[in-house]
């Protein structure tokens, strides 16, 4: 596929949609305090399945981001379309993730709640204890083995298995990854796992002893949300209404 095709499918209605809402995702992941610096990174695969997604490129603030910044590249981390280059980690973190896991929409950040529990003896957060918590129940995977930055095509990977076909990786001492079939239900996820991990940072941080509820209900709870996710697509319609 040469260079005019990949040109093509970058301006195509579909894709031009997708652009649009990888960058509403950064800016309003800016907006809540979701970001670090110009680092970590968000991608979207093609509807094709061609081993091509979009990424977000290196060097600029998501606060700035607009859909023409948006890079597309494959999963060799060639940059077929786009003005900007792309940052290494990303490229083997996230062509790792969608080639190994199937995963077509997947969000990396630090965020600062959820890496800090990370760095915790658990790793993660505990599901059982608030309603917001709840909706991640039976849904987290935990990657407790930090090997330093992913520089490399094989650490990717190994992030990747670990996930073990689960939505949200905890990765320890690092930060999260939050994977979706979609852009609004990744960053409904995202939103509220942060939300989530807050709640019981700040709980622990009483020094009381934490209360939580049963496995059984916590599924319960979680079957629940996943059941009906109308919110999360009228959040994300909100958040292209504000921002």
């Amino acid at each position: 596929m040469g260079m005019q095709d990949h040109n093509e499918a970058y301006q195509s209605p579909e894709v031009t949609q997708l652009r649009e809402d990888l960058a509403l995702a950064l800016r309003a992941a800016a907006q809540h305090g979701l970001a670090e610096g110009v680092c970590n990174h968000f991608s979207l695969e093609l509807p094709d399945h061609s081993d091509r997604f979009l990424l977000n490129p290196r060097g600029l603030l998501w606060e700035e981001i607009s859909p023409d910044d948006i890079v597309m590249i494959n999963v060799r981390g060639d940059v077929l379309a786009g003005i900007h280059p792309v940052e290494s980690t990303a490229m083997f973190i996230h062509s790792a993730i969608h080639r190994v896991c199937k995963k077509t929409c997947v969000l990396h950040t630090h965020m600062p709640h959820a890496t800090a529990l990370s760095l915790t003896e658990e790793r993660s957060l505990n599901t059982t204890l608030s309603q917001t918590a709840m909706r991640f129940h039976s849904r987290v995977a935990i990657d407790s083995q930090y090997n330093g930055l992913a520089l490399d095509i094989s650490e990717g990977e190994r992030i990747a298995r670990s996930m073990q076909n689960a939505d949200i990786v905890f990765l320890g001492n690092h930060g999260v990854v939050v994977c979706s079939d979609r852009m609004d239900y990744a960053y409904d996820d995202l939103y509220y796992l942060e939300r989530a991990c807050e709640l019981e940072v700040l709980a622990r941080s009483t020094g009381r002893n934490l209360i939580g509820v049963n496995e059984k209900l916590a599924q319960n709870v979680s079957d629940q949300m996943l059941g009906e996710r109308l919110q999360s697509e009228l959040f994300f319609k909100a958040l292209k209404r504000v921002l």
